[in-house]
């Protein structure tokens, strides 16, 4: 039943691996509802629920919740952070960045957990999704939003993942990605097991992979091809207003096209559309319009296309693509996962490594410096482009997402993404304090380029990082890709180490004199 390729979506669900050792236990009294851990998960396997009294009603007696805080829309709503523990890999990353000043998190062992924690966990899946409380484009709000991807098999810790989680939280249920070969193409579909799924209207991403060296092409394909659609259908509501019909019904498809290239409004006019057709009208050709609008009803909401990968792809293999695309101009939006070395295939360098780090193919210190690949896209013009690392400001990381995927024209966002690959000593469990250090360090800049603010006067350029107080050094000594040239290759490690620096330095006053022009 498979035969055109298809796999279900969500499937990873089923698989309850179980593999964890600790996994995070809520302190009721403690939590301060931020939401963070839930935005920082990688794996999708804790949660903030909220409930009403009737949904309460049903609960097992030890789904203890607390009133919600938050305005009126909160009214009547009672708060729960919710973990799966047989999803959860144990990482705890979550308990880590609690800003609770009494951690709302503990680790407890898996196996004083599931007892309790797995009956509340199938409880909670069965309430209902209430993300209208809040606005859903903040770091609180978007963790109302169920994500649309669940328990993939990444590691641990994984620096890409909570990226891809929050997009699809966004703008899941109107979304097509194209994935690079590498690791979010494994941890994205490693067959049968399909972490990407829907939502309760039955909505999630579309998703697909293609090769390392096309995926830009094809998400662009993709694009093309719903571009062409909807296109079709303008003219056919076109075609429609022709027509000798009421006012009253005309209405929508008038909305419709004004707002087609608008995700809201879009939703809207495609719910009045479909009530129309739905009651039809004595005009026969008018119905015929109205039979082929509704063939195509999938493409009345504005889609929102992604392009995934990792640098191995955007900073090589896939870059000439990757460029053809982004000079396009055309509505497309690239996520590139940054682990600085090819991950999925062993540890390779790419030309995303920064000069002294140790990867295959660099086994003394990589000689020359990473490739600055946003601020080869920003010299279009038109291209907007965002350099961001969830574990140093997660808003920045909101707010790039959501002004890459409103702006229309090509976005382009560069994602810092610890890997195991890197070696951090301090542990997966905290790689998103490690994405903090990288910032204070300097190692890793904060930037957005927004074409929109040029055509209103101002400069496109934000430079979101502060200035480097930590020591670069110390943060390099923090990770095995780096210190163990010290061991290697001891003769050449600090030439290499202040070369790296000095490239980190040159790269941050480039980005500050973009930010005072």
């Amino acid at each position: 039943g498979r035969e055109n390729g298809e796999f279900p979506n969500g499937t990873s669900a089923y698989e309850k691996r179980g593999i964890a050792v600790m996994i995070p236990e809520w302190q009721i009294d403690n939590c301060i509802q931020c939401n963070q851990c839930s935005y920082v998960c990688p794996h999708a396997a804790i949660r903030p629920f909220l409930i009403n009294d009737e949904e309460e009603s049903k609960a097992p007696d030890s789904f203890e919740t607390k009133k919600a805080m938050g305005g009126k829309t909160f009214d009547g709503l009672k708060y729960r952070i919710q973990v799966s523990p047989l999803d959860c890999t144990g990482c705890g990353n979550c308990a880590d960045i609690c800003p609770a000043p009494n951690k709302a998190l503990v680790m407890k062992p898996l196996e004083t957990q599931i007892d309790r924690e797995g009956p509340n966990w199938e409880f909670a899946t069965t309430v209902s999704e209430k993300k209208d409380v809040m606005n859903v484009e903040t770091l609180k709000g978007s963790q109302f939003s169920k994500p649309l991807l669940e328990f993939s098999g990444a590691c641990a810790g994984c620096g890409e993942t909570p990226y891809a989680k929050l997009v699809t939280q966004l703008f899941g249920d109107r979304m097509l990605i194209a994935n690079a070969t590498g690791c979010s193409s494994i941890w994205g579909a490693s067959a049968p097991a399909t972490p990407y799924c829907k939502n309760s209207e039955g909505k999630g991403p579309a998703w697909a992979n293609s090769l390392f060296e096309d995926n830009a092409e094809y998400g662009f394909g993709m694009a093309m091809a719903i571009n062409h659609g909807r296109n079709k259908l303008a003219e056919i509501m076109e075609e429609l207003l022709k027509q000798d019909i009421p006012e009253d019904m005309k209405a929508p498809f008038e909305a419709w096209l004004e707002g087609k290239d608008d995700s809201k409004a879009s939703k809207a006019a495609t719910l009045d559309i479909l009530k129309v057709i739905s009651k039809g009208c004595n005009n026969e050709k008018a119905n015929e319009l109205m039979k082929a609008i509704e063939e195509r009803k999938d493409l009345l909401i504005k889609k929102s296309i992604w392009i995934f990968g990792g640098d191995g792809w955007g900073y090589d293999i896939g870059y000439g693509g990757l460029d053809h695309v982004l000079a396009s101009g055309k509505d497309v939006n690239v996520l590139v996962f940054d682990t600085e070395v090819y991950s999925n295939t062993g540890g390779q360098s790419s030309k995303s490594t920064p000069t002294a780090a140790v990867a295959k193919f660099a086994a003394s210190g990589k000689k020359t410096k990473k490739k600055d690949l946003g601020r080869m896209a920003m010299t279009y013009g038109y291209v907007y482009v965002a350099q961001v690392a969830m574990g140093a400001d997660k808003n920045q990381v909101m707010k790039a997402i959501t002004e890459a995927e409103k702006y229309p024209g090509p976005s382009l966002i560069i994602a810092y993404s610890p890997c195991i690959n890197h070696g951090i000593k301090i542990g997966m469990g905290k790689t998103q304090e490690q994405e903090k250090r990288a910032v204070s360090a300097g190692y890793w800049h904060l930037y957005r380029y927004n074409p929109v603010l040029k055509e209103q006067g101002k400069n496109p350029f934000i430079l979101d990082s502060k200035e480097p107080k930590e020591s670069f050094v110390d943060f390099l000594m923090g990770e095995v890709r780096y210190s163990a040239l010290k061991s290697t290759f001891p003769d050449i490690a600090d030439e290499l180490f202040e070369k790296a620096e000095k490239d980190a330095k040159e790269r941050y006053e480039t980005y500050r004199r973009l930010a005072s022009d």
